[in-house]
């Protein structure tokens, strides 16, 4: 029993090792999905006055045009049936915000409002609460 012990203990120790040995690998959609969710995170942050924000806004909209130009070249996309892919190009000016907001001649986060049904106004009118 004590041999039976070991061996599974030093089974999950092999296993949890190689598990950390591995880098965890995120895709071109999924790296550019998450610092969409950065800069979305800092247009709407309450915490940040206007000069950090636009700073922060500029480092995350350099971000997202090179990640954007690299989804729409990632040859590994094509033919996958993901939810996460079709969502993506299904929308596409809400998934390439910095193409589309240049296509449109708008900021990005007048774009990115606009298109969830928001404008810039109803945003600073707002008050913010518990629901």
């Amino acid at each position: 029993m004590t041999n039976l012990k070991q061996t599974l203990a030093g089974m999950a120790t092999a296993a949890a090792l190689i598990a950390i040995s591995v880098p965890a690998s995120a895709g071109t959609l999924e790296n550019m999905e998450r610092e969409r969710a950065v800069m979305i995170e800092t247009m709407l942050s309450g915490d940040l006055d206007n000069t950090a924000r636009q700073g922060r806004m500029e480092i995350t909209r350099t971000r997202l045009v090179d990640l954007e130009r690299q989804v729409l070249r990632d040859k590994s996309l094509i033919g996958k049936n993901r939810p996460l892919v079709r969502a993506a190009f299904n929308n596409y000016d809400l998934t390439f915000v910095v193409h589309a907001s240049v296509e449109k001649n708008r900021s990005v986060a007048d774009h990115w409002l606009s298109e969830i049904g928001l404008s810039t106004q109803s945003v600073m009118n707002a008050r913010s609460g518990r629901r």
